[in-house]
């Protein structure tokens, strides 16, 4: 297996999500599953951030003409469903589903139609960045894919390789453990023992902030920066630039 990462990065008025990310940049989402068939998407996202952000991407999900990773500019014409899953001051959980028209496409259509089945992905947004982590199958032709997300992306957004190598979990997890802060681990970790994580969760931000001792605004600073640690896997970056080009 290996793992391939990339980032788009949407200029502006091209995504309604990017573009209220970027006013609320202390405002997050990452994935918590995505799934694709050659119909359909759906996916369940998880952000964070200050009451306003979060309120106004509640607001940004339900655009009408909005579709979860739907790369199509003009409205594709697809039936697409939106349901908020859980919603604090600080946290929302949103589902999203749509059916596929003629003229939609996305990151995980185009995955699945060049890197065949058997994906996974993991995404994380801050701003205008939309970071996509796939794991596939060793033999997939990722210059193909890659080519063809180009031609899809246009001129609306740019696109950076950040990452191809071969999938090894030891190490990954050794690297991003080593990358955080020990304030951030400390945190990061009682988080997950009092069960901030779970859902239903057992204890809010404002309990383990006292649990701990903290400002509460100082831990969610610890835990957003601790998840956007782990949610990116850092490796040389040359030495992903040099396969990618290998390839051409």
């Amino acid at each position: 297996m290996r793992e391939l990462v990339f980032a788009l990065e949407y200029d502006p008025g091209t995504n309604p999500v990017a573009d209220t990310l970027e006013s609320h940049p202390e405002t997050t989402v990452r994935s918590l599953s995505c799934h694709v068939t050659p119909e359909s998407l759906w996916r369940v996202d998880h952000a964070t951030g200050s009451a306003a952000g979060i309120e106004a991407l509640e607001d940004a999900y339900r655009e009408p003409t909005f579709c979860a990773d739907c790369l199509v500019r003009d409205n594709c014409g697809a039936d697409c469903e939106t349901q908020v899953l859980d919603r604090g001051n600080d946290e929302l959980v949103v589902y999203t589903y749509w059916d596929r028209t003629d003229v939609c496409t996305s990151v995980p259509h185009l995955a699945l139609e060049r890197l065949g089945e058997g994906l996974l992905f993991e995404t994380y947004r801050e701003g205008r960045r939309y970071r996509w982590r796939i794991v596939l199958g060793s033999d997939a032709p990722v210059h193909e894919f890659f080519d063809a997300l180009g031609d899809e992306v246009g001129e609306c957004t740019g696109m950076e390789m950040l990452r191809l190598t071969d999938l090894d979990p030891d190490r990954d997890r050794l690297e991003a453990e080593d990358a955080l802060p020990a304030e951030q681990r400390d945190a990061l970790r009682a988080a997950v023992e009092h069960g901030y994580y779970e859902t239903p969760r057992r204890i809010d931000l404002s309990e383990l902030a006292a649990e701990l001792d903290v400002p509460r605004s100082t831990l969610s600073y610890r835990l957003r920066r601790a998840e956007a640690s782990l949610a990116t896997t850092f490796v040389d970056e040359d030495d992903s630039l040099e396969t990618l080009a290998a390839g051409h």
